[in-house]
């Protein structure tokens, strides 16, 4: 606490307050007006300087007071009302600090400009994305959800279903000014882009016009649509899209992109992706007007004379110091070199695209680890070939059964009556070939070879934006049926995913998403009626962090109600 002197048409009064931080900014709060300095001069027959330090006394007094203690009264005898609420769900204080730092009133206000609808919209939106974070579930569940929040929904079930459908009609504009606004809270890092796709499936039988039968990343024989996701640098989603099942998944990337240059504000960018989505097309859209590519680019699909020319063991180099090595000495001796990578720049090019580069890259670390894991499977195979019981699973790319041919001839080379299989050595040859090599080419001619293998290293981080929309959010099974509503249901994943993003990286710690994910949903506040909230949830240094970062603290013995409400005011501002 501290004393300010403020002046007000040369009136002097006391104050004494109280500074308490929101996120990066610092607040004051009035604890205790002490009066005018004049008055108190006469009252207490002191000087000025005097009245200022006998106030400067009640401040360290203050300091050096505890609070004081609150007595709950309660009886063993007495029941607790019937269908009252006493335990809330408080993590959302989190996420809805975040919320409301991206503007999204001032968002939902102009949507509501465009649109007739009675029910709060913002409400709506803003409680469903935060149930998706602490219980996912259905819509349906999702009203029950929101009534464990501190603050009870201020419309009615019905209204939920109503909202989506323009949610979804909204859902581009939502983006595009969630993106601007995000630039309040963080710098947005939008001179690396990636993009990837994933599906998500119904529990349907029967696909329609939007849901269909595709190619299911969880190899399930459902319906599915998919995702197309943009993510920044930094590993915060950007933009997303959802198309029909069926559809190939390389010409989604063009029409998003255009969405982003269009109405994101910014145009010159590198585009990353793995070798799925690296077409041709894609690569000559992004050889333009200021912008880049750099693609996972798969040794296997090279012709014969580039995939030579990648895998020669002449003109190699190790990353870390440029030094011209032999390959062959390290190829060798993996042990001697685990913590080394190296690589070899080649010449590469199409038709649309030519004067591409091509970096290979060669991981001692990574060939160790892939001829383990063929060992292991190679076992297996062998263990089903005596066993006899060989059953493919063709979809599956780590099956142990690729292992195995069948033959109608013995190993001696004799005729046989029944089908004969053994492990087949030039498809286990074929695949050790590649062990350790990794492969990019980009359109950076110019750009340090670091520079560029460390972009490309960053796409892990959107396959775990997608772990974490179907795993930790339950994004999938999908159970709303009609297509607007499909799409607002992704847009809700994507702004808790967002959401979440954020508040990782205005934590700066190195705890994993699973473990801040599982905090939030543990952090219950206990009512106890006209005193105040005792926390429920086990207070550890990530939530010392939390409440650190984002000013408030509901870690005491009690909080009381009066404060529970400041702090439940300080989160939307």
């Amino acid at each position: 606490m501290f004393l300010r002197v403020h002046n007000d048409r040369g009136v002097e009064r006391l104050y004494i307050l109280r500074s308490y931080r929101v996120g990066d900014t610092v607040k004051n709060e009035n604890v205790r007006s002490l009066g005018r300095i004049d008055r108190l001069c006469k009252d207490l027959n002191m000087s000025r300087d005097e009245v200022l330090a006998w106030a400067q006394a009640q401040v360290d007094e203050l300091d050096r007071s505890p609070a004081p203690l609150v007595n709950v009264p309660l009886s063993p005898d007495k029941l607790i009302v019937k269908d009252e609420q006493r335990s809330f769900l408080a993590g959302y204080l989190f996420l809805q600090d975040l919320y409301y730092a991206l503007k999204m009133k001032n968002v939902f206000r102009n949507i509501k400009n465009r649109h007739q609808y009675q029910y709060d919209l913002d409400a709506i939106f803003s409680d469903l994305v935060y149930a998706r974070v602490l219980e996912p579930g259905s819509k349906y569940s999702s009203f029950d959800t929101a009534g464990k929040f501190l603050e009870p929904p201020s419309y009615e079930r019905h209204d939920i279903y109503r909202a989506l459908s323009v949610l979804a009609e909204e859902s581009d504009y939502i983006q595009s000014e969630v993106y601007k606004n995000s630039n309040f809270v963080t710098l947005r890092n939008n001179r690396v882009l990636y993009y990837d796709c994933t599906n998500y499936y119904f529990e349907i039988e029967e696909n329609d016009d939007f849901r269909k039968y595709g190619k299911s990343k969880e190899h399930r024989p459902n319906p599915i649509v998919q995702m197309g996701l943009f993510m920044d640098g930094d590993g915060i989603p950007l933009a997303f899209d959802i198309f029909d099942g069926s559809s190939n998944e390389q010409p989604s990337l063009k029409p998003l992109e255009e969405k982003i240059i269009r109405n994101f504000g910014f145009s010159k960018f590198v585009v990353c992706t793995d070798g799925g989505l690296g077409s041709d097309n894609n690569r000559q859209f992004n050889d333009i007007e200021g912008r880049a590519f750099i693609v996972t680019q798969s040794l296997k699909k090279l012709k014969k004379a580039d995939r030579e020319a990648a895998m020669d063991d002449r003109n190699w180099r190790r990353l870390s110091d440029k030094k011209i090595i032999d390959i062959s000495e390290v190829k060798a001796d993996l042990c001697s070199h685990m913590d080394e990578l190296y690589y070899k720049e080649e010449v590469y090019g199409t038709k649309k695209v030519p004067g591409q580069l091509m970096i290979v890259t060669y991981s001692p670390r990574y060939a160790t680890y892939q001829k383990k894991v063929r060992e292991s499977q190679l076992e297996r195979a062998e263990k089903m070939v005596k066993a006899g019981n060989i059953k493919k699973e063709r979809k599956n790319p780590n099956d142990p059964a690729r292992f195995i041919k069948m033959t109608n001839t013995t190993a001696d080379g004799e005729a046989a009556e029944e089908k004969y299989y053994s492990i087949d050595q030039e498809k286990v040859d074929n695949e050790s070939m590649y062990d350790g090599y990794y492969a990019v080419c980009t359109d950076l001619v110019d750009d340090d070879i670091k520079d560029i293998l460390a972009v490309s290293e960053g796409r892990w981080e959107i396959e775990e934006s997608f772990r974490i929309m179907k795993t930790d959010f339950e994004a999938r099974p999908v159970y709303v049926r009609r297509e607007d509503r499909i799409r607002a249901h992704f847009l809700i994943c994507y702004m808790a995913l967002l959401l979440f993003r954020l508040l990782e990286k205005k934590l700066k710690s190195s705890y994993t998403a699973s473990r801040i994910i599982d905090t939030l949903r543990e952090y219950k506040l206990l009512k106890i009626n006209g005193f105040g909230y005792l926390p429920e949830y086990t207070r550890t240094d990530l939530t010392d962090r939390l409440h650190d970062v984002f000013g408030f603290r509901t870690d005491t013995e009690i909080v009381p109600s009066s404060l529970m409400r400041n702090i439940i005011k300080n989160t939307k501002e």
